[in-house]
């Protein structure tokens, strides 16, 4: 029989009002049919791991297979439950603000983390002058690269704040959590190319290795998808995050929408 878990509250937050990505700005996002900005989808998704790390602990930190998608917004200072049921190993991950389905995710852990050759992924660093984004910026194949990541001391601290999280895991074993990997896998658009507003529409990723406090994080991706849908220009990534240049943390399908219809349109 299905399991009921225990509900995740959280007091959203959105962590980059200052950002580049002006869909995180109260002003822009509502010209673009939104309440205001956005709390950040990798945020979001921060909020949805909750769940399986309480529920494994450790060993979902190592091995770990999560994916989820996001269907509305959460709003900064909204009150988000994360809900999940657990049935034959498999976590169903619902997220609800102001009553409506906000993201759509599911949780596994799978016997080990599958093996992964960091040769099969090529190390470019980010672009040296970024320009802004064009077909040719995410052309199907292309590798692109980030720059070095590090959260370590008052950084890791803040990072744990701002997700509102709470498990003891993360201070106890000096853990980094896993949504720093989706900040990463966020900098392969960042760090590549100048955008106007866009939005993180969904992830999957499968973990590998488990973070340190204070580990280099880079991402190796590559352009697997560039395609246009309801007016809407998308991205896909498949990407191997990396720590310290030699341990493969993570494998990520990352997916945007790098234009909305109304900028592409503009």
């Amino acid at each position: 029989m299905p399991n009921l878990l225990e509900t995740w509250r959280v007091e959203a937050y959105n962590t980059a009002k200052q950002s580049e990505n002006k869909m995180h700005d109260d002003a822009v996002a509502r010209r673009f049919g939104f309440a205001g900005g956005l709390v950040p989808g990798v945020d979001v998704f921060a909020y949805m791991m909750h769940v399986p790390v309480a529920r494994w602990g450790r060993d979902f930190l190592a091995r770990g297979l999560v994916e989820a998608r996001f269907i509305k917004p959460v709003y900064d200072g909204e009150v988000a439950d994360v809900d999940a049921t657990e049935h034959n190993g498999l976590l169903t991950i619902e997220v609800f603000s102001r009553t409506e389905l906000c993201a759509t995710g599911t949780a596994s852990l799978p016997a080990a983390a599958p093996a992964v050759s960091l040769g099969d992924y090529v190390e470019v660093p980010a672009i040296a002058e970024r320009k802004p984004v064009s077909p040719s910026t995410f052309e199907v194949g292309k590798w692109l690269g980030t720059a070095p990541r590090r959260w370590a001391g008052q950084a890791a601290s803040d990072y744990l704040a701002d997700i509102r999280e709470t498990d003891p895991i993360f201070v106890r074993e000096g853990l980094g959590h896993p949504g720093l990997i989706q900040r990463v896998m966020n900098r392969v658009l960042v760090d590549n190319t100048i955008l106007g507003p866009w939005i993180h529409v969904g992830s999957r990723m499968q973990l590998l290795s488990t973070a340190r406090i204070g580990d280099e994080i880079v991402a190796r991706a590559k352009v697997s998808a560039n395609y246009e849908k309801k007016g809407h220009r998308f991205v896909e990534f498949d990407a191997l995050v990396v720590a310290n240049g030699t341990t493969p943390i993570a494998r990520c399908q990352h997916i945007a929408i790098y234009q909305p219809r109304e900028q592409a349109a503009a």
